[in-house]
């Protein structure tokens, strides 16, 4: 008799602890924020300053973890894997929408086992030469590649990444012939680029902007649609000679497929908040990054028009890794 008229009091209470823990505000623990690139890179900063000020807002440390590897599908892949409860949070960029096209089958597919909660920012690559390459526009580049096709040649910063990706883009819409060399790494790249040893590259604004400004390169062109603010001397490659160009690298906020709406709509609505406050909006711009906050539909819908736009172009152009 006593052991039954317990039953119900224990039952009562366990709901109660239930709807209590249930009733506690996220997150109560630290967040990780996995980074599939190596420390330092173009999405590196950006997030690294969004983390900071997350963490003042929701009281609760924002780590960074970064997983390099395999175009970042490696840190993608151990996000995909993550417990859906809003304790893991992928920064995907570019290379989310390109992995799966240059490595086959992967362990998770960006656009079903993920949900998008805001774009963090975009920035231009930068179309450069060395000085003493005799071209210095788009159009006389153009020139000089059609008049020795196949002889010249540009550097990225590796196969499928963002950089390969925007030159091969630019050489079929421009219908030219130059040379792709492939480099482990923007830094290599640009280390031959300043030498002399490949005289054209794309890249990221950052970069680019410290040789500009030196001399050491030439900026012929940006790779957004539009000219960069932090480059406004500089036009696009649209405007420059290739009509209707365009390649920006972006980076945005994502989630495991299961996470509560609740707090997708709350971390949202934190970070959306923070990319509009002047002090970050100057961090992104010091980083080379323009802040481009988004809803998690138009989010979305830019993901799925990424995916879509370079799978074309990596199935022309035959890439793999």
């Amino acid at each position: 008799m006593m052991k039954r008229s317990c039953l119900p009091v224990t039952l009562a209470l366990m709901m109660a602890a239930g709807s209590v823990l249930a009733a506690q505000p996220y997150p109560q623990r630290p967040v990780r924020m996995i980074i599939p690139f190596a420390a330092g890179g173009a999405t590196d900063v950006p997030t690294r300053l969004t983390s900071a000020k997350l963490a003042e807002r929701l009281g609760q440390q924002f780590v960074i973890d970064n997983r390099p590897g395999q175009g970042g599908a490696l840190g993608t892949a151990v996000a995909a894997k993550a417990e859906p409860d809003g304790y893991t949070i992928l920064q995907a960029a570019t290379p989310f929408v390109v992995s799966p096209h240059v490595y086959g089958k992967l362990s998770y597919d960006p656009l079903k086992d993920f949900v998008p909660v805001t774009q963090f920012g975009s920035a231009p690559n930068v179309l450069m030469v060395h000085p003493t390459l005799p071209a210095k526009s788009v159009k006389e580049l153009i020139a000089l590649a059609n008049s020795q096709p196949g002889k010249l040649d540009w550097a990225s910063s590796g196969t499928g990444g963002g950089q390969h990706l925007f030159g091969e883009l630019f050489m079929s819409m421009a219908n030219i012939k130059v040379t792709h060399v492939s480099y482990k790494g923007s830094g290599a790249a640009i280390a031959d680029m300043l030498g002399g040893q490949v005289r054209i590259g794309f890249p990221g604004i950052a970069i680019a902007l410290q040789h500009h400004r030196a001399g050491r390169l030439l900026a012929l062109a940006v790779t957004t649609a539009q000219r960069s603010q932090q480059m406004p001397d500089v036009p696009s490659i649209a405007e420059a000679g290739v009509p209707g160009y365009e390649a920006t690298f972006w980076m945005g906020m994502s989630v495991p497929k299961g996470t509560p709406k609740a707090i997708i709509d709350l971390l949202h609505r934190e970070t959306t908040a923070l990319l509009k406050s002047p002090d970050l909006v100057e961090g992104f711009r010091r980083a080379g990054t323009d802040a481009a906050p988004s809803t998690p539909a138009e989010f979305g819908r830019f993901i799925q028009s990424e995916y879509d736009k370079w799978g074309k172009v990596i199935r022309a152009v035959g890439i793999k890794a």
